[in-house]
């Protein structure tokens, strides 16, 4: 039997036939087909039969709403309570205080450091830029050189390119200055007085270093590395006639900005030893001899910013965990405070 007619009984034991369109008096709701006489149920039948349906069609239309998984609880529902409000502030507050952290790291530039082997500046020639500053308070000008020697076979006796001498008190001393260049082998400088004319008989070697740094100069305030680890090395109260010997182990050190360009200086290591040598012909004269080694061993340091993918990762993980954390917290405390009040009231089974 289809919808689109309906048979029910009526009173006096005969049967009715109701169409959609036209139905009696009764067939609408079951309290009016009981006031006719009528089978409510048949009643009800008719009356789902004779709902209209979208489109026409016999099934129920698709709600999108069915894939909403943040189901709203009305507020009459819910409950607020004091332990919870201090509970909120104080997560909020806490929240905030993380993503302002997150931001400052965010927003500076932090500056990694590695190490492998290799030589990174290849373009060089094999060669290092060396500047070297130094006084020597009781040593004429004249008498001051420098000396260059590698185990490539050169040696080079006052080297007088890019240097210049500065007479210091009143002639009787001498501030030397250069910038040169050494092969990338094993060797040393020395500043003597091997280039002069006529050799003194005592000459004074006390002497303060300035600057002593290799490549290029890095002017960052994030690297604390041993660039100058000679600047300021006083040696003026020392033996006059003893020489000096300083052991440098250079390390090659390359800098990255966050453009990619790259800068190259060295950073070195220094042992030293005073002493006064002899020979089989007398005292050897003095002299401030920078004895060097290179390092296998290349240490880069590279800015970088933090990217944004893991800035918004991080702040996800921060409220969603704050507020995990804080959601148990306070359900926990509302639990025990609903079982303590139950107790109190002798409710408790």
């Amino acid at each position: 039997m289809g919808c689109a007619e309906r048979h029910f009984p009526a009173a006096g034991g005969e049967w009715r036939v109701a169409s959609v369109g036209g139905r009696p008096a009764g067939a609408g709701r079951p309290e009016e087909a009981l006031a006719a006489g009528s089978d409510p149920r048949g009643a009800a039948a008719g009356l789902a039969c004779s709902a209209p349906t979208p489109g026409g069609g016999g099934t129920m239309p698709f709600d999108f709403r069915r894939f909403d998984i943040y189901r709203k609880v009305p507020k009459d529902l819910t409950q607020p309570t004091y332990t919870g409000a201090i509970i909120s502030i104080c997560c909020c507050l806490f929240i905030l205080f993380l993503f302002l952290s997150e931001l400052t790291g965010f927003i500076t530039t932090e500056v990694v450091n590695e190490l492998y082997v290799d030589d990174p500046d290849k373009d060089s020639g094999g060669k290092i830029d060396v500047s070297l500053n130094i006084s020597l308070p009781n040593l004429h000008c004249e008498l001051v050189g420098l000396d260059i020697q590698d185990e490539m076979g050169r040696h080079e006796v006052g080297h007088i390119d890019n240097s210049m001498k500065i007479p210091l008190n009143n002639g009787a001393g001498c501030r030397f200055e250069g910038q040169f260049s050494i092969n990338k082998v094993p060797g040393n400088f020395h500043v003597s007085t091997h280039s002069a004319t006529a050799q003194p008989q005592n000459p004074d070697m006390t002497h303060v270093i300035h600057k002593l740094s290799f490549g290029d100069t890095l002017q960052v305030q994030n690297v604390q590395g041993a660039f100058n680890a000679l600047g300021g090395a006083d040696r003026l109260t020392s033996n006059p006639l003893a020489s000096h010997d300083y052991i440098l182990k250079i390390v090659p050190t390359v800098y990255e900005d966050k453009s990619g360009k790259q800068q190259y200086s060295y950073q070195y290591t220094v042992a030293n030893k005073e002493y006064v040598a002899y020979s089989h012909t007398g005292r050897i004269i003095p002299a401030i001899w920078f004895r060097y080694d290179l390092s296998p061993i290349t240490v880069k340091y590279t800015e970088r910013r933090q990217p944004l993918y893991r800035f918004i990762t991080t702040i996800c993980a921060i409220i969603g965990g704050t507020f995990t954390v804080a959601g148990i917290l306070d359900s926990c405390i509302f639990t025990a405070s609903e079982a303590w009040k139950k107790i109190q009231l002798g409710k408790m089974h």
